[in-house]
């Protein structure tokens, strides 16, 4: 390694990364740079692969800061960024990020400056990875590998992403399919799961990948059969689904037999009156009046009324229940009974303003036996959690919150159409589909039913939940 007492003009250094993804190498590297005085222009980052030899006459030992606990700048947000952007397929986004770093020094409200040209295109990258994030975790399709041993089935997908997202995405894959054996098979590397451990592995070609497998068959009648012909929007389809993930799919191969029957089909089915749901409502005002029509399962025939959310239309914070109580029901409005006075208790003690966060239920009607002049409290099923999914999936499609956080096992079904054990979901972030992060913690009225120690230990949890995503929140805002 180089002293700082060898940093001179003129001189500049090569770092080469061991990975293309590796973020932690870069910022640790970085910080040592900034340390000693090594502007931008004096610095080569080479990725793997990269042409070291336009670079053979750097000195390629990092420097040794005379002071290696002076502090270097970054806020959250930039390392919030600076993690996506590092995945980036861009050969200059290491050299992006080490600049805006060395400016931060002097700059620390620089990322406010939106004109900027650097912050502007570090923005970009962000978007861009996210963007195949997504992709990847909504086009990756399994197909099942014969086993000539006779032993446990695997699965094994093949993707191609834009960017060098595989590793970053691994976490993703081994919560949605734990109990499967799998590997996702990419030309940026591999990663294969065995129930227990994610091992990477060297890029692959499409033809290490199976073609098809029996199942295929069975997924592309069960596609036909749900393709809803009213609710097709073919320029929305394709920029959600590029025509390059097609060949990858087997439902795309129905696609455009589809398409081209979808106006007869969508005839059939309003004479047939068995047209299921209308085109997704684009507005909250429109949901408020489709939910107050809506019927479709059994706690809407209840005297009730369908409660909507309540919040700035562009909040970064949703926070979801289960469903209205007897009081918010009454009043029209979501957490006003004894429930939603304890959720505002503790928003208040972390630091999150009600004004500023969209407030609503996984389910828009109260459902409730009723006993004498009482209505007490019914859990709702499943099957009408996940038929309610439409107007909460409708609200989150307008509201686009960054965070969520789901209150309770039937919020946080409503937003993964699974059901999970709190305990073990909350306190960390779980990524969605559409780009958001759920935090998952408990109802408040579970809170209302203990005492004691009990009570005690479940509100700690619960503050300290909150105040996670508060901070989450400011990190993604900031």
């Amino acid at each position: 390694m180089t002293s700082l007492s060898h940093v001179r003009l003129g001189t500049y250094f090569v770092v080469h990364m061991p990975r293309s993804d590796d973020f932690a190498f870069w910022r640790d590297r970085a910080r040592q740079l900034v340390q000693c005085d090594v502007p931008p222009d004096r610095v080569a980052w080479v990725e793997p692969g990269g042409n070291a030899s336009l670079f053979s006459h750097g000195d390629r030992r990092a420097p040794i800061p005379d002071d290696p606990d002076r502090p270097v700048r970054a806020s959250r947000r930039f390392v919030a960024l600076a993690k996506n952007a590092a995945l980036h397929s861009d050969p200059e986004r290491f050299a992006l990020l080490y600049s805006l770093l060395w400016r931060l020094q002097s700059q620390p409200r620089l990322l406010e400056d939106k004109a900027d040209s650097e912050v502007r295109r570090l923005e970009e990258l962000d978007k861009a990875v996210r963007r195949d994030s997504h992709k990847m975790h909504a086009f990756v399709r399994f197909r099942m590998v014969e086993d000539e041993s006779g032993g446990s089935e695997h699965y094994v997908a093949w993707f191609e992403p834009d960017h060098h997202i595989v590793r970053a995405n691994a976490g993703f894959f081994v919560r949605r399919f734990a109990n499967m054996n799998w590997s996702i098979l990419t030309p940026r590397g591999t990663l294969h799961w065995d129930g227990e451990i994610v091992r990477e592995g060297p890029p692959a070609q499409k033809s290490d990948a199976p073609q098809g497998d029996p199942a295929e068959d069975l997924w592309r009648k069960y596609y036909a059969s749900i393709f809803n012909p009213a609710r097709l929007k073919i320029g929305a389809m394709l920029k959600e689904m590029p025509r390059k993930y097609w060949k990858n799919m087997p439902e795309t191969s129905l696609i455009p037999e589809l398409v081209a029957g979808a106006q007869n089909r969508e005839a059939q089915m309003v004479e047939a009156g068995t047209l299921e749901f209308e085109e997704r409502p684009e507005t909250l005002q429109a949901i408020d009046k489709a939910i107050h029509a809506c019927r479709k399962c059994p706690i809407g025939e209840l005297d009730n009324q369908a409660v909507m959310g309540e919040g700035p239309n562009d909040a970064a914070l949703m926070i979801v229940g289960e469903q209205p109580g007897d009081q918010e029901d009454q009043a029209g409005r979501p957490f006003v009974g004894p429930a939603g006075q304890v959720l505002d208790a503790h928003m208040e003690r972390a630091g999150i303003d009600r004004r500023n966060t969209y407030v609503t239920n996984a389910v828009k009607h109260f459902k409730y036996v009723q006993r004498g002049k009482r209505r007490l409290h019914q859990s709702p099923t499943a099957k009408e959690i996940d038929v309610c999914r439409w107007w909460q999936e409708a609200e989150r499609a307008i509201v686009k919150p960054k965070v969520i956080l789901a209150l309770g096992a039937s919020a946080a079904r409503g937003m993964l159409g699974k059901t999970v054990s709190i305990s073990k979901v909350r306190g960390e972030p779980i990524a969605l589909d559409d780009g958001s992060e759920l935090w998952v913690t408990a109802h408040p009225s579970y809170l209302l039913r203990l005492d004691g120690a009990a009570k005690e230990e479940q509100e700690r949890l619960f503050a300290a939940d909150l105040a996670a995503v508060k901070e989450r929140v400011e990190e993604l805002t900031a």
